[in-house]
C-alpha cells in the first residue's frame, strides 16, 4: 500500500479503539507563567532509573516551551477532570488561570486533585514522526487513594465501569 492511500482518519478511528487514561502536563512559559496541555500519551518506561514519556505534536502552538523546558509535572485526571481536559485539549495558549494548582518543589504546578502526581525533569527528546517523544525522570511523585480515572475512548470521555 503507497502512503497516498493510507487512510489516516480511518487509522484514527482504529486507534481511538484503545481506551486511554488522561493527563495534563505542565511547566513554566517564557515569561515564568504556567501552562499545560492535554495528553493521553502518558506511559511509565522503566522502573530504574524512573522514567515516563508522553507525546507532543510538533505543529503545537507548546511545542518550542515544553522541549525547551527543563521540567515538567504530570497530573493524572479523575472523572471531576472533564471540563479542564477539553479546556486544556484545545489550540490555544492554555492559560492556568481559573484551573485548582497546586505548588510543587519542582516549579510547575499541579493540578489540584488529580489521582497522581509526577514531577519530573527533563530527560531526553525523541523524534517520531509529526510528534516528539518526551521523557521525563521522576523526581517526586504522589497519589490519591480514591478516585475514578478519566478515560478516552472512540474520541469521547468516559469512566471505568
Amino acid at each position: 500500500m503507497s502512503s497516498s492511500e493510507f487512510d489516516t482518519k480511518a487509522f484514527r478511528q482504529a486507534l481511538g479503539c484503545f481506551p486511554t487514561g488522561v493527563a495534563v502536563v505542565t511547566t513554566r512559559g517564557e515569561r515564568g507563567g504556567a501552562i499545560g496541555m492535554t495528553v493521553n500519551s502518558f506511559t511509565s518506561v522503566s522502573l530504574n532509573p524512573p522514567l515516563v514519556l508522553w507525546c507532543l505534536d510538533k505543529r503545537s502552538e507548546r511545542y518550542p516551551t515544553f522541549t525547551s523546558s527543563e521540567a515538567f509535572v504530570i497530573s493524572v485526571l479523575g472523572t471531576a477532570h472533564e471540563e479542564v481536559s477539553s479546556q486544556l485539549a484545545r489550540p490555544g495558549a492554555h492559560s492556568l488561570d481559573h484551573i485548582p494548582l497546586l505548588p510543587t518543589e519542582l516549579g510547575p504546578p499541579a493540578l489540584a486533585d488529580a489521582l497522581a502526581v509526577f514531577e519530573c525533569a527533563a530527560h531526553g527528546i525523541h523524534d517520531a514522526g509529526d510528534h516528539a517523544i518526551l521523557l521525563g525522570h521522576v523526581l517526586r511523585f504522589a497519589r490519591r487513594q480514591a478516585g475514578a480515572p478519566l478515560v478516552f475512548y472512540q474520541g469521547k470521555y468516559g469512566a471505568l465501569a
